[in-house]
């Protein structure tokens, strides 16, 4: 009996993992993947950078003073040319360290090969501009200063004095009579005359 129960279930057992067998072998495995980022498009062309500096730069968009540098190149580098501006000044090239994997170059930079005709690529938007100061005009209102219509004062001489009294010197004193020298020579020539006549008496 115990035999017969154990036979039983070993059958429904048998039953149960031939049923999920053949379920499982009917159905279709699908391998996904994990979602990535779209391969930008290839054109099958390449930029080679030939300028005379050792680099160049690579912008997030065709426009040196719109868009921020978001890379270099260095002299003789290659990258996949992916299209080009509306006028052709600027070419957008695979740069996996910009947003979305894409990046501008200056075109006289660079020398596109094989030559070929890249189609025209939609420029990415713009970035927001950095906010302007502003001034606070009650604050520069105390800065400007107005200039004021009253005349400057002018110079006046003051009134003429008279005129200095002027004291006579002695050497104008001495001018208008006999000059000092005259007499000290009157003096020379008389004491040499007494000295000749007291010469002669003796």
């Amino acid at each position: 009996m115990i035999n017969n129960r154990f036979q039983f279930l070993k059958s429904i057992l048998f039953l149960i993992v031939l049923t999920g067998f053949l379920s499982a072998s009917n159905l279709t495995f699908v391998l996904a993947q994990a979602p990535t980022d779209t391969p930008a498009p290839t054109t099958g062309l390449f930029i080679t950078v030939i300028t005379d500096e050792p680099q160049i730069n690579v912008r997030l968009g065709p426009s040196s003073t719109i868009y921020p540098i978001v890379g270099t190149l260095l002299k003789g580098a290659t990258a996949p040319a992916l299209g080009r501006s509306q006028g052709g000044d600027w070419i957008q090239i695979e740069f996996p360290s910009a947003p979305g994997g894409k990046g501008w170059v200056y075109s006289p930079l660079v020398q596109v090969s094989p030559p070929g005709n890249l189609s025209i690529a939609e420029p990415p938007p713009t970035p927001p501009q950095p906010a302007t100061s502003t001034i606070d005009p009650t604050l520069a209102a105390q800065f400007v200063v107005e200039p004021t219509s009253t005349r400057l004062p002018t110079f006046t001489p003051h009134p003429s004095l008279p005129p200095m009294a002027t004291f006579a010197t002695k050497s104008t004193i001495a001018n208008d009579s006999v000059p000092l020298a005259t007499i000290i020579i009157a003096f020379a020539i008389l004491g040499f005359v007494g000295f000749l006549l007291s010469l002669i008496r003796r």
